[in-house]
This record gives C-alpha cells, sequence and structure tokens, in this order.
C-alpha cells in the first residue's frame, strides 16, 4: 500500500488571534497562542459542510494525480460531521464523483486518530484483493459543534477536508511497515458532545449554557472538551505505543526521517518530541496556519511537508494520531 497522492482543502473564512481577541477582550490570546502554537484557522460558512470541502479536494485530486473517476475502487469517509444521519457521506460523495457502481462506499466515526485508522482500514482492503485504489477522505467542521464562548475549543479547531488516493503497492520499497491502534473508552468524557445523539436527543434543556471554572461557556449540545486530561492522556500513552513500534521494528528515534504527529497543539508536540527524546528537526509542524484540522491534520501536514521538500520519497516515516474515543494510532511506512 502506497499513499499516492494527498489534496485537502481548507475553509476559505480565517479566523485570527486578534480577531477572537477583539471579540472577547477578557481572553489571553497570548496565552493561548503560546500554548496551542496556533495563529489563526479556517471556519466553514453557514450553510457549508464536511462534504463541500470533500468534494474541492476529491475534484482537485482526480485532476491533479491523473486518475480518472472510473478507476476508483472505493471511498473510504472518516467524519463525526455528516450531512445527515443517514445514508453516509460517502455515497453523496459517490454520487458526486460519478463513481462506478461497484466502488464501495462507506463512513466511519473517528476524530483526530482517524487517518492512521483508515489507513489501516484501506491496507486491510487491499490486502483482500477487494480494491486497488482507494480515495481515503478525511474531513469535518467542528466549528458546528463549537459553542462561541467556549475558549478552549473555539481557539482550536479548523474546518478542512483531506483525500489520500491510497494504491496498490506495486514493487519497489514504499509502503506500510507496522500499525498499532488503541483505545481507552473509559476516558470518552474527556472529549464529547453529550447531547445530540438517541441516548440524550437535543432539546430546549440542552440548549442552555453554562460556563465551566475556566469560564468556557458550552451547552451540551456542544463539543466539552478537558484540555488537560486529554493532554495528560496523549502524553503517557502516545510515546509508550511509539516506542513500542520503533522496538519491534529495532529502529532507534535517530532512524526515523520524519515525525507527523496530529497537530493537536504545540503543547501537545512539544511533550511527545520531549518525551521521546525526538530531534526537533524531524517533526514537521503546520499548526500555525491551519489550525487543528481533526481528522485531516495529518494527511494535510503530509502534503505541506512534500510541497516544502521535508517529505520525500524513500524516507522513513512515522505518523501519530491521537484524540476522541480517546483513541490513538501510530504508523511506521517508507514513504
Amino acid at each position: 500500500m502506497v499513499i499516492t497522492h494527498v489534496q485537502y482543502c481548507l475553509a476559505d473564512h480565517v479566523s485570527t488571534n486578534a480577531e477572537l481577541q477583539q471579540e472577547f477582550p477578557e481572553w489571553d490570546m497570548g496565552r493561548v497562542e503560546a500554548k496551542s502554537g496556533i495563529l489563526e484557522r479556517h471556519v466553514a460558512a453557514g450553510g457549508e459542510t464536511a462534504l463541500d470541502l470533500a468534494k474541492r479536494a476529491c475534484r482537485d485530486l482526480l485532476l491533479r494525480a491523473s486518475i480518472e473517476p472510473h478507476d476508483v475502487d472505493g471511498i473510504v469517509f472518516c467524519t463525526q460531521s455528516p450531512d445527515h444521519i443517514m445514508p453516509s457521506d460517502a455515497f453523496l460523495l459517490h454520487e458526486f464523483l460519478e463513481l462506478r457502481h461497484d466502488t464501495i462506499a462507506f463512513d466511519y466515526n473517528l476524530a483526530c486518530s482517524g487517518y492512521i485508522y483508515g489507513l489501516a482500514i484501506v491496507q486491510g482492503l487491499i490486502e483482500i484483493g477487494l480494491v486497488r485504489n482507494v480515495l481515503l477522505v478525511t474531513a469535518d467542521t467542528y466549528s458546528k459543534y463549537i459553542n462561541k464562548a467556549d475558549r478552549a475549543t473555539r481557539s482550536l479547531f479548523s474546518d478542512a477536508a483531506a483525500v489520500s488516493l491510497i494504491s496498490e503497492a506495486r514493487g519497489g520499497s514504499s509502503g506500510v511497515m507496522d500499525i498499532s491502534l488503541a483505545s481507552s473508552g473509559k476516558n470518552h468524557r474527556s472529549f464529547y458532545i453529550p447531547a445530540g445523539g438517541c441516548r440524550l436527543p437535543r432539546s430546549d434543556d440542552t440548549a442552555r449554557e453554562s460556563a465551566d471554572e475556566g469560564g468556557n461557556v458550552r451547552s451540551m449540545n456542544d463539543i466539552h472538551m478537558d484540555g488537560f486530561a486529554v493532554w495528560k492522556f496523549i502524553a503517557t500513552e502516545v510515546p509508550k505505543q511509539i516506542a513500542s513500534v520503533l522496538a519491534r521494528n529495532n529502529l532507534t528515534v535517530d532512524d526515523i526521517d520524519l515525525y507527523v504527529f496530529h497537530q493537536a497543539s504545540k503543547l501537545t508536540l512539544d511533550s511527545l518530541t520531549k518525551a521521546l527524546q525526538i530531534p526537533c528537526h524531524k517533526v514537521y509542524t503546520n499548526m500555525a496556519s491551519v489550525g487543528n484540522c481533526v481528522s485531516a491534520s495529518i494527511p494535510i501536514a503530509l502534503a505541506d511537508a512534500a510541497i516544502e521538500g521535508r517529505l520525500r520519497r524513500g524516507q522513513l516515516v512515522l505518523l501519530s494520531g491521537f484524540g476522541v474515543g480517546l483513541s490513538w494510532g501510530t504508523l511506521l511506512m517508507r514513504y
């Protein structure tokens, strides 16, 4: 399996730290910026969805990657902000791209670990001979779920979509060498939306807002993120997973050419870099200008790293994603 091409689309509207500071004078955006490393984030328009962004990214990929729609065998779509409860966004994208009837299409619900899980899913589909070329789509519009007065989430997340053309490896040294996936369901309340599902439908009661001890305003319809709890968990568990992947492949930290982590925040990436003693020049970051793009974060980073010449074919690359679930995954590959 090889990542043949990556294309992405950011929502057009850019929200800067200066704008947030002006809107909420009581927010210390200097402190937020120091911890998050984010200078601006992208916000979808009122009627714009993750599917709309995915359509734009897919259209661009098909043009630039010189692949025809009839050559696509599958759409695997990761999103937590679909257009409808049913059907899945993958089917709507299938219609938009006018793909073959025997092209498989389905969604799966994950957040910041979604790209790693998606690569694992696609690898399995390729290995059993069901597909040869797959569009792995990772897209979300978290702004639809964020309370405008919640500093913890509004300052972090961007609306974006990425599409990766994943193809069957045909000789050469490119391909996935190892994958490790993990889950901790008991920690799910540290990053979730309480209302809106079948368990607790949205209502006037769930729409009532309240402020937490940090001054973040939320209703039960909004994202609730305990940033410290999530950071502490990631800082503890993710380095262990990465170290395990390296050890079982007889590799050291220095053997990896490039580390591409989910662009959660500067604080998070600094913690991982320090815990694993990774040379800073081997860790790619682009969060300053794009924000935290959820499941699209890693592929967007891959695309930007390639454009900048930081990512090249033949390099040994380690990817790691972590977030809602709580869920985390690490992938080692020869790019």
